[in-house]
């Protein structure tokens, strides 16, 4: 997908590349965010993905629960992603604060204080994030498939800690659930990959 654009700019030139190339890669960031989710909800799934200017747009209006964000093309190899709906105002915020110039902590530190004076909502039960991810090399452009991908489920569950979960705060198994940031509004439950 990352030299999508590139092959169409060789072949027809930059005016009908960008009409072009734009409307295909639309479809193919849309069937390609959509791949962790289970199937029976791909179709109502809303979806964000990029533009030819490299900017976040919504590419799909959703009527499910889901969000999904596409395959950043500024970042090595494919990751995908799709979480719950309820999850929105808080990964809005990390992305606009990221828009600004702010680093990871930063985010974490703002966004923080926000849901603590109640300007910023974060569910308090737990919600669904899944992650979908792999090589670049198995990536196909044209369906939007990916092979050999791997998977990564993240629960979210605010202010959980390991007493109140009796997860540990580190795997020590592969694929094993273990909770993340306890005690925080970042608080989750991560299930990697098995191998």
């Amino acid at each position: 997908m990352k030299n999508y654009f590139l092959i169409f700019f060789l072949i027809a030139g930059p005016g009908i590349a960008n009409i072009y190339s734009q409307e295909l890669a639309a479809d193919v960031q849309i069937k390609t965010a959509v791949l962790p989710l289970p199937e029976k909800d791909r179709d109502a799934a809303m979806v964000y993905g990029y533009n030819s200017s490299g900017e976040l747009v919504v590419l799909r209006e959703g009527t499910n629960n889901m969000v999904c964000l596409g395959d950043d093309p500024a970042k090595e190899g494919i990751s995908v992603s799709c979480y719950s709906r309820k999850l929105e105002p808080f990964m809005a915020r990390g992305r606009a604060l990221s828009a600004e110039g702010k680093d990871f902590m930063e985010r974490r530190e703002i966004r923080g204080k926000e849901i603590a004076d109640g300007s910023l909502m974060m569910p308090r039960e737990p919600s669904m994030m899944y992650v979908y991810y792999g090589k670049q090399e198995n990536y196909n452009s044209e369906t939007g498939e990916l092979k050999d991908g791997k998977f990564r489920y993240v629960i979210y569950i605010p202010f959980a800690t390991t007493e109140s979960t009796g997860l540990p705060d580190k795997p020590h198994a592969p694929g094993m659930p273990w909770l993340m940031d306890p005690g925080t509004h970042r608080a989750h439950i991560m299930v990697g990959p098995f191998n």
